[in-house]
């Protein structure tokens, strides 16, 4: 990676404003990495909090992303924000919390969920961490159960290509393991329909395993993207611990949905840093490559950060995190009243619970 400029300003804002970073024949303005890198530092320390929490008692099962941070970074920054067909929904799984927090999800909100506080805006303390839902963004509530995302997908997809005067699209994320279940197979055939294609960004995020089996035992084809070829749907695998390449490779993706309104396909190769889950007791694995310092010596080498910088970044991070966690800690927790809250919508013809306590018929 490499840095250049068009000229040679005195001033050294001015000379950080120009400054492009370079990954192979693809650029990044220096400030753009600089948001990125502070942002994967911020999901990182979310992360390391949590897993932290699982060991001591303050939380309970974790699961989550480090070392898929610059992809799901760049992948948050790039969504089309909003409510509703003509922004973008988004069906992720349970190691997108960098996604939420590059979209700008509070540290706080993904430790509330963690430590099961009825404050946790995404389930009332009651789901496992990283199972996040917003419905201001579109967020789909986010299931344990492997790689369901993928047969929804082509539901929300089906209305945007309805949708009158809006270039939405539905953006589904999983792992390499799960795209041996139907419901993957399912996505492809419904979004690839001839004359009924649906504009679905199929993203696969592929680590090398499924819970503690290695994919290359699995796997027959060379890249995930091979599966979508019979039904015409065009992809491409990218180095999802380069931001950079993650970032163009997000964009084309994108831009080919939105255009075309057609299915595209991205696997993105990320690393494990803990393995699967603190059922796995969630070590830290030294020989994965790191995306967060791997990115932080490549600013270092161009000039747009010094080493000193890059953990006074990751300091304020640690420290966010820290100030979360004490405040999560010191609220409440749900009830047993709370239990029934928020499982049916309201009804006028099937109420068993006052106010929004409404069930299906007897």
């Amino acid at each position: 990676m490499s840095a250049t400029t068009d000229h040679s300003p005195d001033n050294g804002w001015t000379a950080l404003a120009t400054l492009e970073i370079a990954s192979g024949e693809k650029t990044l303005p220096a400030s753009r990495c600089l948001q990125i890198y502070r942002l994967m530092a911020r999901a990182r320390a979310l992360e390391e909090c949590m897993i932290k929490m699982s060991k001591s008692g303050q939380g309970y099962f974790w699961i989550g992303g480090p070392g898929e941070e610059a992809f799901n970074t760049c992948l948050g920054l790039l969504v089309k924000k909003g409510c509703g067909p003509a922004y973008d929904y988004l069906h992720l799984h349970y190691r997108n919390s960098a996604t939420l927090i590059a979209m700008g999800m509070p540290l706080l909100d993904g430790i509330r969920q963690m430590a099961m506080r009825v404050t946790d805006p995404h389930s009332r303390g009651r789901n496992f961490a990283g199972h996040y839902a917003c419905h201001p963004w579109n967020v789909i509530p986010v299931t344990s159960v492997i790689e369901v995302q993928y047969v929804m997908a082509p539901g929300t997809a089906l209305m945007q290509k309805r949708h009158e005067g809006g270039n939405g699209i539905t953006i589904v994320v999983g792992g390499d393991a799960g795209t041996a279940e139907g419901d993957f197979a399912s996505c492809m055939i419904w979004s690839s329909r001839p004359g009924n294609e649906l504009p679905v960004l199929m993203i696969v995020t592929n680590n090398g395993y499924g819970i503690s089996t290695c994919a290359s035992s699995q796997h027959a084809e060379h890249a995930m993207i091979e599966r979508g070829k019979p039904f015409g749907i065009p992809g491409e695998v990218v180095d999802g611990n380069d931001p950079i390449q993650s970032w163009h490779a997000l964009l084309r993706g994108m831009d080919y949905c939105r255009q075309k309104r057609r299915p595209y396909m991205i696997e993105a190769h990320v690393s494990r840093l803990h393995g699967h889950s603190s059922s796995s007791g969630a070590l830290r694995i030294k020989t994965e490559p790191d995306c967060l310092t791997l990115f932080g010596a490549q600013l270092v080498a161009a000039g747009v950060l010094d080493e000193r910088e890059c953990e006074e970044i990751q300091n304020r991070a640690a420290a966010e995190a820290a100030a979360a966690l004490e405040k999560a800690l010191s609220e409440p927790n749900p009830t047993v009243e709370d239990i029934r809250r928020h499982v049916y919508a309201p009804s006028t013809v099937d109420v068993v619970y006052p106010d929004d306590y409404t069930g299906l018929p007897s």
